[in-house]
């Protein structure tokens, strides 16, 4: 399965961005995501297509868009692209301050979900994600955690 480091590139992290709604970050969006080479033009207009249809906000400020299920054609590599809003972007009544762009034509983007849980769960992390003036930071903070090998685990004791 592919990892946040693997999809996330420094080219596709876009701090400083601003939108006049939702359909202009998504547009944003699929543009990074085109600009990297990740997708075809078309996936960008099935992500406005997927937004319209439901919104693609999930919560302390952030937005995943991503494009419908007959888009994953369009894939030509699993990616990701990161935009920030700090002055925030109205997302179907939200306050949208960085959205998280998926392109998956499988099932690339579950890990990326579970990182990106586990980052919204630590309300500092989200912040500095919102805030942050540093690409590498962002890539830092979504880089998953590493996992500990069994063999520097502390045994516990057993009474």
């Amino acid at each position: 399965m592919a990892e946040v480091t693997d999809l996330l590139v420094a080219d596709a992290v876009r701090l400083g961005c601003t939108a006049a709604d939702r359909f202009d970050a998504v547009r944003q969006a699929g543009e990074a995501l085109v600009r990297i080479g990740a997708v075809e033009p078309a996936y960008a207009d099935a992500m406005q297509e997927r937004e319209q249809s439901l919104s693609s906000f999930v919560g302390e400020g952030f937005a995943i868009p991503h494009g419908t299920d007959a888009a994953r054609a369009l894939v030509r590599r699993g990616a990701l692209a990161f935009l920030q809003f700090p002055e925030g972007v109205d997302w179907d009544g939200q306050d949208v301050r960085a959205c998280v762009a998926i392109a998956a034509s499988a099932d690339e983007h579950v890990s990326v979900m579970s990182t990106l849980a586990q980052v919204l769960l630590d309300p500092d992390q989200a912040e500095e994600l919102r805030t942050t003036t540093d690409p590498e930071r962002v890539l830092e903070l979504l880089a998953p955690a590493p996992e500990q090998d069994d063999e520097t685990q502390q045994p516990q004791e057993t009474l």
